[in-house]
């Protein structure tokens, strides 16, 4: 388990390009905010929608994280991005 973890980190650590980060591997809330929004469409009913509100849920941690505590101001500017998307997902699902 101590190599899963060790190999994790040093791909946290790997981002491109190295003095102004624009690209690096994905924080946990992102990837779970993915994979939750991924399997959504493989599931039906309630399921995709418990899926989709899980995904969205950490999408916007990702973001808030991002615009937050970001590297750099494109990194923020992602992350306020991101928290427009999920305003403009909750509005459309809202009816607003």
């Amino acid at each position: 388990m101590q190599r899963f973890i060790d190999g994790y980190r040093r791909l946290r650590g790997l981002s491109w390009p190295v003095g102004y980060p624009i690209a690096q591997f994905p924080n946990p809330p992102l990837i779970i905010g993915l994979v939750a929004l991924g399997a959504r469409y493989l599931a039906t009913g309630a399921v995709a929608d418990v899926l989709a509100a899980v995904g969205y849920v950490f999408i916007a941690i990702w973001a808030y994280l991002e615009l937050t505590a970001g590297v750099n101001m494109f990194r923020r500017a992602l992350g306020l991005a991101g928290l427009a998307y999920i305003v403009v997902i909750i509005a459309q699902r809202f009816g607003a």
